[in-house]
């Protein structure tokens, strides 16, 4: 009988430095899409997969996320008295969860960090989500991955179409044949390749769900060249001795991984926001209006030059 999935693990012990200088002193799993950090969305999607043991790995100056999830009686009493209801619910969304928290000594890659939370995991299977790219569709991507594993009983990893030009930024996989619809079986896991090599568009998109016999090869894996023990190279030692599939996920991924793309999130997520969608979107009509006017008035001082 195949075990149930009842824990995550999300690691966040990494530098931040495509977010220098903020994240000198500012974790940049807490950088806000509108009001919100983003690593409250990444656990809000282990709860609505019906996970409750969840254990965030962290590093040096990081504590702003244990602050995050601790309770803070003193806000909520505030937020109850003055019947401030939304806000209320709004810092109350995650306190039914076990959440729990370990460091990494030394940023040694995602395969490290995985490792350092074997005792918490034991011998079950478990979900990695990372805090990168905010998910969303119908049915929660962890969920369909907690589905697919009932049913196949191995480990599966999330992934996802991206343009052939990006995908050197990506671990890909290389796919034999589909199981069913969007699900297929994986030959191997290449670690970001180069355009011309990659054998497919397939990235993986940061959600897996794995089983223990990982952390035995983690604990054998060799770093790279630069250090860091790899998850997928981990991943593909795994798929030597035991199937490891692949879902294609066909809902809507937003990253957050550099500024631009964390800008255009936090964007679309403003236009959604009851406070300032209406706002927000008169001064981007606004913004485009003017814009307009300054290419055009660029365009004349060219020509007559």
């Amino acid at each position: 009988m195949t075990k149930k999935v009842t824990k995550a693990i999300i690691p966040a012990a990494g530098l931040g430095t495509r977010f220098l200088p903020e994240t000198k002193a500012l974790p940049k799993e807490m950088l806000p899409i509108v009001d919100t950090p983003t690593i409250q969305f990444i656990v809000e999607e282990a709860k609505q997969a019906g996970i409750k043991d969840i254990i965030i790995v962290i590093g040096k100056g990081k504590r702003s996320i244990e602050d995050h999830f601790d309770s803070n009686p003193e806000l909520e009493m505030n937020l109850e008295e003055k019947h401030k209801d939304k806000m209320l619910e709004s810092i109350r969304k995650t306190n039914d969860l076990n959440i729990y928290f370990i460091r990494q000594s030394h940023p040694r890659g995602l395969g490290d960090a995985i490792y350092t939370a074997r005792s918490f995991i034991g011998n079950e299977p478990f979900a990695v989500l990372l805090g990168d790219d905010v998910m969303e569709d119908k049915v929660p991507l962890t969920k369909q991955l907690m589905d697919s594993f009932e049913e196949t009983g191995a480990s599966t990893l999330a992934v996802k179409r991206v343009p052939h030009k990006d995908i050197s930024k990506y671990g890909v996989i290389d796919p034999t044949h589909e199981v069913k619809p969007g699900l297929f079986n994986v030959k191997q896991f290449v670690e970001k390749p180069k355009p011309e090599d990659a054998p497919s568009d397939l990235a993986i998109i940061g959600r897996y769900l794995l089983t223990p016999e990982i952390f035995s090869i983690l604990e054998e894996t060799q770093p790279d060249a630069g250090g860091e023990i790899q998850l997928t190279t981990a991943i593909d030692t795994l798929n030597k001795t035991q199937r490891v599939f692949a879902h294609e996920f066909k809902g809507k991924r937003y990253d957050t991984g550099n500024k631009l793309s964390w800008l255009k999130t936090n964007v679309i997520f403003g236009l959604r926001h009851p406070e300032i969608a209406t706002g927000l979107r008169s001064y981007i009509k606004q913004l485009g209006a003017e814009l307009s006017a300054e290419d055009e008035a660029n365009d004349a001082d060219k020509k007559s030059k």
